[in-house]
């Protein structure tokens, strides 16, 4: 069987160094779709290296680091990429993430659970410098074909969403090239920028990686809720419930909840189908009501 969940979870962690500085920040942000308009200072925060603030979902790409295309090397674990699809992201942070870093990071496979027709791998990684935890960060992958095993299926616990009027709706862009741009943090998947590589997946044409779709949400509520405050976000995660394609734009739907904000993305194009679900940001302090 291509996954052996006990060789998985019983492989020794892996550790790597990663590094990273204003540069690795700005390209990662600028595949988040940063910098539009170019002259908006509150833009230029996260492109100018002068005043350059670090959003948390950076932690994500930072160093490359064991990534969802490289966790799916560990031992015990056989599969074909295009079985595989990103099904879900928490990153919690243990300080904010600087501006320039060096650190250690361990990764594990940490669960595997049998859905049925699927099996969900969780793929976790540490990271640490020298003054201490920087962020713990767990990626659910989603492989299909590959349940069935007998195996924990594992928790499923959703959100529910509130009864009432967002307490803000923003529009985000997606370029044509950003999937191009955006792999240039590391995700090399093919099913991002190859048309034949994404109809062997089922998909017309490349999709964008749920990571991107990640970071524009979270900083969409960072820029809309938290008043530009990355240093607010305390952890982040969401479950990647649908595709989008380069050219399309996100709908952002947000609202203030104890302990942070929960947001729902849909595609403006097909707006009764999520693209992310379940996407909670957990801050320092409340949301101020009146933003």
């Amino acid at each position: 069987m291509p996954i052996d969940p006990a060789r998985a979870l019983a492989a020794e962690p892996r550790s790597t160094t990663v590094r990273w500085d204003h540069k690795d920040i700005q390209l990662y942000h600028l595949g988040i779709g940063a910098g539009v308009p170019a002259t908006d200072p509150d833009e230029l925060r996260y492109i100018l290296e002068s005043q350059l603030h670090v959003l948390p979902s950076f932690a994500t790409v930072a160093g490359a680091g064991m990534g969802v295309v490289g966790g799916l090397s560990a031992p015990g674990i056989d599969v074909d990429l295009a079985a595989v699809l990103h099904g879900g992201q928490r990153i919690a942070l243990h300080r904010p993430v600087p501006v320039r870093g060096t650190a250690r990071s361990t990764s594990r496979v940490a669960a595997v659970y049998d859905k049925g027709k699927a099996a969900v791998l969780v793929l976790r990684t540490e990271a640490a410098d020298d003054d201490g935890p920087l962020w713990t960060s767990d990626a659910q992958i989603f492989v299909r074909g590959e349940g069935g095993f007998g195996g924990e299926r594992g928790p499923s616990e959703r959100l529910v969403v509130p009864d009432r009027a967002p307490d803000r709706t923003v529009e985000r862009e997606i370029r044509a090239d950003q999937a191009l741009l955006y792999r240039l943090s590391g995700d090399w998947n093919p099913l991002h920028a190859d048309p034949e590589f994404a109809k062997l997946a089922g998909f017309e044409r490349p999709i964008l990686h749920g990571l991107c779709s990640y970071g524009m949400t979270l900083k969409a509520v960072v820029d809309t809720l938290l008043d530009g405050d990355v240093t607010r976000v305390r952890a982040y995660g969401t479950r990647f419930a649908g595709v989008v394609f380069p050219g399309e734009t996100l709908r952002i739907r947000m609202w203030r909840r104890e302990g942070g904000v929960q947001a729902t993305v849909t595609a403006v194009e097909r707006d009764d189908a999520p693209v992310l679900a379940d996407t909670l940001v957990e801050t320092t302090g409340p949301v101020d009501p009146g933003l």
